[in-house]
């Protein structure tokens, strides 16, 4: 009944009480046949019994506890309970007939109690929780409780009983079963709790509780049962099977068994929140208890969600200090008691296929329960949940163009079911990479940390956990068809092409050693292409066109927005290798030290596009840079060499890749920064995107940008942090000046690119002649 490890009762001596929870006779006579036994097995200690109704505390009930608790200090309690466990292999269709009322498999009534005894008795056990002296108790009650009087110390003892009894049922069912208990009279009981009420301004206990019943959730029995039944309503059209890494798994079940997690996930689609406890059900690993927005909470899916691991957060809370507090507190409680929490590292959907930077507010309380020596450490653990395809990228696509966002409710709901099932959107993909120790960013917990401190190691170790993401995210065929198809504007391209263009892409990622998804290494094939590219054609964002000599595919303007949620999920892959042919371009025309140039060029586009991505620190970054670099024999001298020599570089490259991966967003970047050449010094958010979509649909009709694709409100909130970063609003004397030189710059990067393009196209049309050369010279064979 304590909060150590599980204890043998037969080691109790003396005298024992045995605190039995029975809700009928069935349950009682089967206590009473379990008395018997144990008392013939322990005949050296005096045994009582005192029985307890589950549902309620009676007065009476109650009354005989406290005289109980006061009769020997010394004394064990043991409490013991019936467990009742469903039939083995139920179907769908009983699981979900568990959820109506008297069909619960975990609380039978008496009627089914005594039949179950009669005809199946395996499915009937007595569970013994882990003893605990009234001394020992008593102590804990002290320290722990504001009560004072001996009926909150008997309440206090049937709270310790009932976790026991659960932390004993689930070494029976699997961690997969683990969920808090009581939560709400826990938390209201702390003495911690009450002194830390006191101060918050006309704070009262009453409304922390409902703050509380609207935080508490739990994973009921049932639910846990039903999880794969509900999750695949949500994501008809995928494949059943989720693909894991089993190593991954095998390390993230060893890293449970120490400490809480905060499990992380990536955030591409609202199916992710369903995806993560199915993951941790299929792998039988505990369940996770997932943060979402309030605004989830509709009709039947709240009161079902609750029972299904949700903690639903109110989405305004800075005015709330009893609010801030009261979830706080909850999450200080969550991690002493080892549960595991999750959410989006990211805050909300990426709508662009690329990973947000990470939003630190709810890891601050989790920081705070373990620099209140609450936990011995907290691991956050990184989760990536990919897809093949998603049905929401119209939406997304629709949102850049200045959509507005669906509000969720039932229609919403029932339309998104509907979405699911209409096609076949491939595989989902979840990888667990190395978890992040909280105790090494933060150090051991040894009074106040500075709170700047505090907040750069946070960033740290956030944005720590989005790379580790990022790294082990495997890179789909959907990402690199649509980043190669998105090249050609509109233009159609043969199987032939498609296939040999992606070669290249799929050497440097073998090279790097970077994960691939299945779907992704099936590009080696001509068969494997064929099936990527049906898998997304027909609007899917890429149109075929057939009944010429051979079939061809393309992605039209109107599909290039949907088809760049898919190419920016690989981006982070060709990364680097990006920044080195823009570098090398800027270093070719210019003049002194092009070496240095280069070295420059590298750094300051690693500081312009540092809100789209993340990159490793700058001694990090540099280092991959030159391995980049490395591939090419006598690199250094040929840079220094300039001109002809940079552009001999760029041939030889292979791929090359920054045309297609990085223009849209310099492209954003120059609209914005266009906009801010007539723009007042302290021109407001709205106001600057909704300038910049005029103008850059404009500049769209006359041809001045290559694709709609960069006129995007997405991408325009992205640009404005980088021309805040850059000191570019707000009153100034030079301001005029520096917006004109940050456009300027910003040319001469497309210009750059511009030139990497010709080049890009050169050796594409090369090497697809060669091609059709050898394809001929076999036929005629």
């Amino acid at each position: 009944m304590t909060d150590s490890h599980a204890t043998d009762p037969s080691t109790a001596t003396g005298e024992t009480l045995v605190l039995a929870f029975a809700s009928s006779q069935v349950e009682a006579g089967l206590v009473q046949e379990w008395l018997k036994r144990y008392r013939q097995a322990h005949p050296d200690t005096r045994v009582e019994l005192l029985q307890l109704d589950p549902s309620e505390r009676l007065p009476a009930e109650m009354a005989a506890l406290v005289g109980q608790l006061e009769r020997d200090e010394q004394r064990s309690i043991l409490p013991v309970r019936v467990f009742w466990m469903p039939r083995a292999g139920a179907s769908a269709l009983s699981r979900v007939a568990a959820l109506l009322p008297g069909r619960n498999p975990y609380r039978p009534n008496e009627r089914q109690q005594r039949q179950i005894v009669r005809t199946e008795s395996s499915l009937s056990k007595v569970v013994v929780g882990e003893p605990a002296r009234v001394a020992e108790m008593r102590r804990q009650f002290s320290e722990d409780t504001v009560g004072e009087n001996p009926r909150d110390f008997a309440h206090y003892v049937t709270r310790r009983a009932t976790l026991a009894l659960e932390r004993a049922e689930y070494r029976i069912l699997g961690p997969q079963y683990k969920s808090p208990r009581l939560v709400k009279p826990e938390i209201l009981a702390s003495s911690r709790f009450r002194e830390g009420l006191e101060a918050i301004p006309g704070a009262n206990l009453e409304e922390a509780g409902k703050m509380l019943d609207e935080l508490s959730t739990g994973w009921s029995r049932v639910s846990v049962d039903l999880v794969g039944v509900l999750t695949r309503m949500l994501s008809r059209g995928f494949d059943p099977d989720i693909d894991y890494d089993e190593y991954q798994v095998a390390a993230l079940r060893t890293a449970l068994e120490s400490h809480p997690a905060v499990l992380l996930f990536s955030h591409r689609s609202y199916i992710d929140g369903a995806v993560m406890p199915v993951a941790m059900q299929e792998n039988r690993l505990p369940p996770v208890h997932v943060f979402a927005g309030i605004n989830l909470s509709f009709g039947l899916m709240g009161p079902l969600l609750r029972r299904s691991g949700v903690i639903f957060i109110r989405r305004s809370i800075g005015g709330n200090p009893l609010y801030k507090y009261v979830l706080k507190e909850y999450v200080g409680y969550v991690m002493e008691k080892r549960f595991n929490l999750s959410w989006s590292i990211e805050g909300t959907r990426s709508r662009t296929g690329k990973m947000l930077p990470p939003k630190l507010g709810l890891m601050t309380y989790v920081a705070d329960a373990y620099l209140d020596n609450r936990t011995e450490d907290v691991l956050l653990q990184g989760v990536s949940i990919s897809f093949d395809q998603l049905h929401e990228t119209a939406e997304y696509a629709a949102y850049a163009r200045g959509g507005e966002k669906t509000p969720e409710g039932l229609g919403w709901l029932y339309r998104f079911i509907k979405a699911q099932g209409e096609r076949n959107y491939g595989k989902i993909y979840v990888r667990f990479p190395e978890a992040v120790s909280m105790r090494q960013y933060l150090g051991s917990p040894e009074g106040e940390m500075d709170p700047d401190a505090k907040r750069l190691a946070m960033q740290k170790m956030a944005i720590e956990v989005a790379w580790r993401i990022q790294r082990v995210t495997p890179i789909s065929a959907t990402g690199l068809v649509s980043a190669l198809l998105l090249t050609t504007h509109g233009l159609a391209l043969t199987l032939g092409q498609i296939h040999h263009s992606l070669q290249e892409g799929l050497d440097y990622l073998e090279r790097k050693q970077t994960p691939i998804s299945t779907s992704g290494l099936r590009l080696r094939s001509r068969d494997g292409v064929r099936a990527a590219v049906d898998a997304l054609s027909n609007g899917h964002p890429v149109t075929r066109v057939d009944g010429g000599r051979e079939s061809v595919w393309r992605i039209a303007p109107e599909d290039e927005h949907a088809a760049s949620f898919y190419r920016n999920s690989v981006i982070h892959a060709f990364l680097e290798t990006s920044i080195v042919e823009l570098a090398l371009a800027h270093a070719g025309r210019g003049e002194g030290d092009q070496l240095d140039a280069f070295w420059n060029q590298a750094m300051r586009l690693r500081d312009l596009l540092k809100f789209d991505f993340y990159f490793a620190d700058s001694a990090a970054f540099r280092e991959n840079i030159a391995e980049e670099m490395s591939w090419f024999s006598d690199w250094e001298a040929r840079v220094t060499a300039g001109g002809a020599e940079i552009d001999g570089l760029l041939s030889e490259k292979s791929p090359v890749m920054s045309d297609v991966m990085l223009r849209v967003f310099f492209e954003a970047y120059a609209i914005i920064a266009d906009v801010l050449c007539d723009a007042p010094a302290d021109i407001g958010e709205p106001e600057m995107i909704q300038l910049a979509l005029g103008v850059g649909r404009q500049y769209v009709a006359q041809g001045r940008i290559r694709s709609s694709e960069s006129v995007s409100t997405l991408l325009f909130a992205t640009a404005r942090q980088v021309v805040v970063d850059q000191g570019l609003l707000g009153n100034a004397p030079d301001l005029a000046e520096r917006r004109i030189a940050f456009r300027n710059e910003l040319r001469h990067i497309l210009k750059d690119s511009d030139h990497i393009g010709r080049i890009a196209r050169r050796e594409f049309f090369a090497r697809d002649a060669e091609a059709r050369r050898r394809r001929a010279a076999r036929d005629d064979r």
